[in-house]
């Protein structure tokens, strides 16, 4: 039985620091994610900025 028991709790650290490790990676992917959107936002407004509207009149 001790040996179930040391194989378990083996198991159970391995996926202890396995979840810490995809819980830090969600973390990065949330914050290059939020970066990009920022990106893209920006891109797109500074787009428009600069896209002449063909219904002003103005030249």
């Amino acid at each position: 039985m001790s040996e179930e028991l040391a194989r378990l709790q083996r198991e159970n650290a391995y996926l202890k620091s396995r979840v810490a490790q995809l819980e830090d990676d969600v973390t990065d992917l949330n914050a290059e994610a939020t970066r990009l959107r920022q990106v893209l936002d920006t891109t797109l407004a500074r787009r428009a900025a600069a896209r002449p509207n063909p219904l002003s009149g103005g030249q």
